[in-house]
């Protein structure tokens, strides 16, 4: 089985995306570390500058900052090599951190947590590459559709997020029941997408590879995934339990010490199921307890503090620095299958057992 993948002129020896993880999960030490190793490394621009000190004066200016420090320190770290960078459509930002983004460097933007139909706009005369994070075969009809239609415009690769991922899902909760999961399994959903995507390969006159990810744990899904058709696959579990992510400590033992009973479907307040690590500050989330006072940070476009549920720009920072009394922690539905902190290195030959030079 082939093991090198493209991106237009982006090459990688092993077909391993690593997910952007916010706030602060996925940063140049881990992304860096990944692309080092063959793959390719993803930052996440949630809140990137939330330890700068400046952060609660001019959050804008910080993270502006703290986008241009980690994606250089990533570059680094790599030997050069190209590095992603993660952006939640959802974000009051959005289109200021693609535009920062592109002016910085960017090799590649994967853009999900909503649909990023603009994004070919955003990026016009650019040599940043562009990828959609889609859910299903309808969504990437509709993307696709729409690039093509507005700006005669196709995704450099497309990632299909599956059910089974962590953080904010692009899913209803009825098809997130246990019954839904067992007929929505990632290597069959992948068939209907690429099905979606031939058209505009055709139209574009080059290949749009696909990034799968959701679940994947093993070197065994790894291999599944790929014979399934995706060019590549991506994980986020797996990763943050690496001595370079860029969590606490507190954060990664979370996850190692996850029962498959602890992970659950929560609401978030960006207006989507996410999957997370059960913990106490969900249960006052959910009996009430945690009902933000002001906005902080105006982070999330949908988000009125005067209705949602907590704040979630203060939890996730919160969990990200180990405070997990007032944060928690997004984990896909396999996470309760890591046993142990590795390297970056050893995870990804680890992950590449099973597929053939």
């Amino acid at each position: 089985m082939k093991t090198q993948f493209n991106i237009g002129n982006l090459e990688f020896s092993k077909p391993i995306v690593q997910g952007g993880m916010g706030i602060g999960i996925s940063l140049s030490s881990l992304a860096g570390a990944v692309s080092k190793n063959g793959g390719l490394g993803v930052l996440s621009s949630v809140e990137m500058g939330c330890d700068y000190p400046n952060y609660k004066t001019n959050p804008k200016l910080a993270d502006r900052q703290a986008l241009e420090d980690h994606f250089k320190r990533a570059k680094e770290i790599s030997g050069n090599r190209p590095i992603g960078l993660n952006i939640m459509v959802a974000l009051t930002q959005y289109e200021q951190i693609v535009k920062d983004a592109v002016e910085v460097g960017v090799d590649i933007i994967f853009a999900g947590a909503g649909l990023p139909l603009t994004l070919p706009e955003l990026t016009r005369n650019s040599a940043t590459k562009i990828a959609p994070i889609i859910s299903s075969k309808r969504v990437a009809k509709l993307l696709l559709k729409h690039w093509w239609r507005h700006y005669q415009v196709v995704p450099d690769a497309i990632v299909l997020e599956g059910p089974l991922a962590g953080g904010h899902l692009g899913f209803k909760n009825e098809d997130l029941t246990p019954e839904r999961l067992l007929e929505q399994k990632l290597p069959g959903l992948i068939p209907g997408v690429l099905e979606e995507i031939k058209p505009y390969e055709d139209l574009a006159g080059r290949p749009i590879p696909l990034i799968a990810g959701g679940g994947i744990t093993t070197a065994a899904d790894v291999r599944e995934t790929l014979e399934a058709g995706a060019a590549a696959v991506q994980l986020g579990s797996r990763f943050v339990a690496t001595v370079e992510c860029d969590a606490a400590s507190a954060f990664k033992e979370a996850m190692l010490n996850a029962k498959q009973s602890d992970i659950e479907i929560i609401v978030s307040p960006a207006g989507l199921p996410g999957r997370a690590i059960h913990n106490h500050f969900l249960e006052e989330v959910k009996a009430g307890l945690r009902k933000p006072v002001n906005c902080p940070f105006n982070c999330i476009k949908s988000c009125d503090y005067k209705t949602s549920p907590y704040c979630i720009g203060l939890a996730l920072m919160a969990g990200k620095r180990g405070d997990l009394a007032n944060g928690y922690v997004f984990s896909g539905a396999n996470a309760y299958k890591i046993t142990e902190i590795t390297t970056v290195e050893s995870l990804m030959n680890e992950l590449m057992a099973e597929i053939d030079s």
